[in-house]
């Protein structure tokens, strides 16, 4: 077995956090006892996809994330919760605060907002011609525009995507009723333009890392964001040490969970990288994210408790 190192990073010990992702492809009769579980295992956040198609598994039935998160919260009682990601293909900013608030309130403070430029699926679905530069362009607003309306009242906009007239957005934060506690954004990047947006405006930044044909060639590329991030952080002045990286394991061409070592050493490497949380996928019967329940089970006992 691989052993992974958790420790010195930067100059400060790093306790790395564990979440998992729950496709939301199961009714919710199978579904409730998947997310119940998650928080038995001890994960410390859990995840689910927010899209109309997933281009994963484009025949599969498929639930909306919302009305999803809203039941997980109601059947667990610590565990975070989390999309994986909202995106402008299927939100607009304004609607999705109120959702987000819902959130928050059902869960006690429990919701993590991921957001992201989202698919080309998705913005085909809902009739969208945009280029990759302007669909950039509009995730930027998107992320502004949501920072203010879930941070401030009466808020107004005339942009090149969004407009918003006095919205009022109470009852606002619901962390306490202070904005500097408002519901954690975390910005899902990997080009330089976003990667500043997730520092200046993200409470975290996640990366699925990109498209890759081996794992050493996946490695490279998060390793390369990571650096970047690294470089706004300075740039910034933001200190590392308050800023949280999540890191999806299974856009590496390995399923994280295809064995207790492949899990152990990529949990090292992100470790060594400078990520604070890792997300892994609960293993399905066939692909994509194909691997037996045997695995997880092992993580949970013996790996996880060790790498914390």
């Amino acid at each position: 077995m691989v052993a992974a190192s958790v420790g010195m990073v930067g100059g400060y010990r790093r306790s790395m956090r564990f979440g998992l992702t729950i496709l939301p492809e199961h009714p919710w009769s199978e579904a409730a006892p998947m997310w119940r579980e998650a928080e038995q295992m001890g994960f410390d956040h859990a995840w689910t996809f927010d899209h109309v198609t997933w281009g994963g598994l484009p025949e599969s039935p498929w639930f909306a994330a919302v009305p999803t998160l809203a039941a997980a919260a109601a059947v667990t009682e610590r565990i975070g919760l989390g999309t994986f990601v909202s995106s402008p293909n299927n939100h607009h900013p304004v609607q999705l605060m109120r959702e987000v608030l819902a959130l928050d309130d059902i869960s006690q403070g429990r919701f993590l907002l991921g957001i992201g430029t989202g698919g080309d699926i998705d913005a085909g679905i809902m009739g969208e011609d945009l280029a990759l530069r302007d669909r950039v362009a509009r995730f930027h607003e998107f992320t502004d525009l949501l920072d203010r309306l879930l941070t401030e009242d009466h808020v107004s906009a005339d942009g090149r995507f969004y407009a918003a007239r006095d919205v009022r957005t109470l009852p606002g934060p619901v962390r306490g009723g202070d904005t500097g506690n408002r519901v954690p954004l975390v910005v899902a990047a990997n080009g330089p333009k976003s990667i500043r947006l997730a520092v200046e405006r993200g409470d975290g930044w996640m990366t699925y890392g990109g498209n890759a044909d081996t794992d050493e060639d996946w490695w490279a590329l998060v390793a390369g964001h990571s650096r970047r991030v690294d470089e706004a952080l300075a740039t910034a002045g933001r200190h590392a040490a308050g800023f949280t990286r999540y890191l999806n394991l299974d856009s590496a061409p390995t399923f994280s969970l295809t064995s207790v070592a492949t899990f152990e050493a990529a949990v090292g490497r992100a470790a060594e990288l400078g990520f604070t949380d890792v997300i892994t996928h609960w293993p399905r019967p066939s692909g994509p994210f194909q691997g037996t329940r045997d695995v997880l089970d092992e993580v949970v006992a013996h790996v996880i408790p060790r790498l914390r």
